[in-house]
Protein backbone atom coordinates (compact mmCIF):
# COMPACT_ATOMS: atom_id res chain seq x y z
CA UNK A 1 0.00 0.00 0.00
CA UNK A 2 1.19 3.56 -1.17
CA UNK A 3 1.26 5.48 2.05
CA UNK A 4 0.13 9.25 1.65
CA UNK A 5 1.70 11.35 4.10
CA UNK A 6 1.45 14.72 2.51
CA UNK A 7 -0.10 17.35 -0.27
CA UNK A 8 0.78 20.26 -1.97
CA UNK A 9 0.05 22.35 -4.48
CA UNK A 10 2.40 22.38 -6.90
CA UNK A 11 4.68 19.97 -7.89
CA UNK A 12 7.22 19.50 -10.87
CA UNK A 13 8.07 16.29 -11.97
CA UNK A 14 6.91 12.50 -12.24
CA UNK A 15 3.92 11.97 -10.95
CA UNK A 16 2.72 7.94 -10.84
CA UNK A 17 -1.14 7.86 -10.86
CA UNK A 18 -4.02 10.04 -10.57
CA UNK A 19 -6.50 9.15 -7.85
CA UNK A 20 -9.99 9.86 -8.80
CA UNK A 21 -11.70 11.05 -5.38
CA UNK A 22 -15.71 12.58 -4.27
CA UNK A 23 -16.18 15.06 -2.13
CA UNK A 24 -17.06 13.00 0.72
CA UNK A 25 -13.61 11.17 0.88
CA UNK A 26 -11.99 14.52 0.14
CA UNK A 27 -13.13 15.89 3.12
CA UNK A 28 -11.12 13.01 5.27
CA UNK A 29 -8.05 12.54 6.19
CA UNK A 30 -8.03 9.11 7.30
CA UNK A 31 -8.99 6.39 3.86
CA UNK A 32 -8.29 4.04 1.79
CA UNK A 33 -8.31 3.98 -2.07
CA UNK A 34 -7.71 2.62 -5.29
CA UNK A 35 -5.80 4.56 -7.87
CA UNK A 36 -6.71 5.11 -11.44
CA UNK A 37 -4.38 1.93 -12.57
CA UNK A 38 -5.61 -0.08 -9.56
CA UNK A 39 -2.67 1.01 -6.85
CA UNK A 40 -3.75 0.48 -2.82
CA UNK A 41 -3.48 3.59 -1.35
CA UNK A 42 -3.84 4.89 2.13
CA UNK A 43 -4.43 8.18 3.48
CA UNK A 44 -2.94 9.66 6.83
CA UNK A 45 -3.09 13.62 6.06
CA UNK A 46 -4.34 16.29 8.43
CA UNK A 47 -7.86 15.83 9.54
CA UNK A 48 -10.14 19.00 8.51
CA UNK A 49 -7.93 19.41 5.15
CA UNK A 50 -9.64 19.57 2.07
CA UNK A 51 -8.06 17.52 -0.71
CA UNK A 52 -8.80 20.18 -3.89
CA UNK A 53 -8.66 18.68 -7.76
CA UNK A 54 -5.28 18.71 -9.18
CA UNK A 55 -3.44 18.77 -5.36
CA UNK A 56 -0.62 16.46 -5.38
CA UNK A 57 -0.06 13.73 -3.14
CA UNK A 58 2.96 13.14 -1.21
CA UNK A 59 3.64 9.60 -0.75
CA UNK A 60 5.88 7.65 2.21
CA UNK A 61 8.40 6.05 -0.03
CA UNK A 62 8.69 9.53 -2.46
CA UNK A 63 6.34 8.94 -5.41
CA UNK A 64 3.88 11.11 -5.88
CA UNK A 65 0.24 11.09 -6.96
CA UNK A 66 -2.69 13.56 -8.41
CA UNK A 67 -5.62 14.09 -7.05
CA UNK A 68 -9.09 14.27 -9.30
CA UNK A 69 -12.68 15.81 -8.20
CA UNK A 70 -14.70 12.92 -9.04
CA UNK A 71 -17.52 14.10 -10.98
CA UNK A 72 -20.80 14.02 -8.82
CA UNK A 73 -24.75 14.68 -8.75
CA UNK A 74 -25.06 18.28 -8.14
CA UNK A 75 -27.39 21.37 -8.58
CA UNK A 76 -25.99 24.42 -9.76
CA UNK A 77 -28.44 27.25 -9.19
CA UNK A 78 -27.59 30.73 -11.02
CA UNK A 79 -29.29 33.95 -11.61
CA UNK A 80 -27.96 37.17 -13.59
CA UNK A 81 -28.21 39.93 -10.76
CA UNK A 82 -25.96 40.10 -8.07
CA UNK A 83 -28.81 41.37 -4.94
CA UNK A 84 -30.72 37.76 -5.86
CA UNK A 85 -27.38 36.33 -5.72
CA UNK A 86 -26.36 37.63 -2.55
CA UNK A 87 -29.61 36.79 -0.86
CA UNK A 88 -29.67 33.15 -1.91
CA UNK A 89 -26.53 32.91 -0.40
CA UNK A 90 -27.72 34.40 2.86
CA UNK A 91 -30.00 32.06 3.18
CA UNK A 92 -28.20 29.18 2.19
CA UNK A 93 -25.39 29.83 4.39
CA UNK A 94 -27.82 29.87 7.40
CA UNK A 95 -28.44 26.65 7.00
CA UNK A 96 -24.54 25.56 6.92
CA UNK A 97 -24.68 22.98 3.87
CA UNK A 98 -21.71 22.85 1.74
CA UNK A 99 -21.56 24.90 -1.14
CA UNK A 100 -19.48 25.95 -3.69
CA UNK A 101 -19.63 29.59 -5.33
CA UNK A 102 -19.02 31.30 -8.28
CA UNK A 103 -20.07 34.46 -9.90
CA UNK A 104 -23.75 34.41 -9.21
CA UNK A 105 -23.90 31.03 -9.09
CA UNK A 106 -24.19 28.32 -6.36
CA UNK A 107 -23.56 24.76 -6.44
CA UNK A 108 -24.96 22.62 -3.76
CA UNK A 109 -25.44 18.48 -3.05
CA UNK A 110 -29.04 17.65 -4.47
CA UNK A 111 -32.00 18.86 -2.19
CA UNK A 112 -35.02 19.55 -3.27
CA UNK A 113 -35.62 21.76 0.02
CA UNK A 114 -32.87 24.02 -0.94
CA UNK A 115 -33.93 23.83 -4.68
CA UNK A 116 -37.12 24.67 -4.16
CA UNK A 117 -35.88 27.76 -1.57
CA UNK A 118 -33.08 29.43 -4.26
CA UNK A 119 -35.77 28.56 -7.26
CA UNK A 120 -38.63 31.17 -5.06
CA UNK A 121 -35.52 33.36 -4.74
CA UNK A 122 -35.18 34.04 -8.13
CA UNK A 123 -32.10 31.57 -9.06
CA UNK A 124 -32.73 28.93 -12.00
CA UNK A 125 -31.46 25.77 -11.02
CA UNK A 126 -29.22 22.60 -13.01
CA UNK A 127 -29.15 19.15 -11.77
CA UNK A 128 -25.96 17.76 -13.44
CA UNK A 129 -23.00 15.81 -13.08
CA UNK A 130 -19.85 18.27 -11.94
CA UNK A 131 -16.91 18.42 -9.49
CA UNK A 132 -17.97 19.76 -5.94
CA UNK A 133 -15.31 22.14 -3.82
CA UNK A 134 -17.77 24.03 -1.74
CA UNK A 135 -16.21 26.38 0.23
CA UNK A 136 -13.86 26.26 3.46
CA UNK A 137 -15.63 27.02 6.68
CA UNK A 138 -14.26 30.49 7.79
CA UNK A 139 -14.10 29.33 11.43
CA UNK A 140 -12.31 25.76 10.97
CA UNK A 141 -10.48 26.48 8.03
CA UNK A 142 -6.58 25.37 8.26
CA UNK A 143 -6.04 27.46 5.73
CA UNK A 144 -6.41 30.67 7.76
CA UNK A 145 -8.19 33.14 5.70
CA UNK A 146 -12.16 33.60 6.62
CA UNK A 147 -13.38 34.95 3.05
CA UNK A 148 -11.47 32.51 1.64
CA UNK A 149 -11.72 30.92 -2.34
CA UNK A 150 -11.71 27.41 -1.83
CA UNK A 151 -8.48 27.18 -3.87
CA UNK A 152 -6.31 28.38 -1.55
CA UNK A 153 -3.80 26.26 0.04
CA UNK A 154 -0.60 26.53 1.80
CA UNK A 155 2.29 25.44 0.11
CA UNK A 156 4.49 22.34 1.26
CA UNK A 157 4.89 23.53 4.58
CA UNK A 158 5.64 20.40 6.83
CA UNK A 159 9.15 20.98 6.91
CA UNK A 160 11.05 18.49 5.11
CA UNK A 161 11.51 17.20 1.70
CA UNK A 162 10.25 13.73 -0.42
CA UNK A 163 12.84 14.15 -2.65
CA UNK A 164 15.61 12.46 -0.98
CA UNK A 165 14.35 9.33 1.33
CA UNK A 166 13.62 6.47 -0.24
CA UNK A 167 11.78 3.79 2.33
Amino acid sequence: MLKVVGRSEHYHGAVLDNVVLPYALRQKGRFRALSQSNLDVGFFLTRGDVLHDGDFLHTECGQVLQVVAEKEAVVTASCSDWQTFAKACYHMGNRHVPMAIGERWLRFQPDHVLQNMVEVLGLTCRAHQAEFTPENGAYHSSHGGAGGHSHHHEHDDHGHSHSGHHH
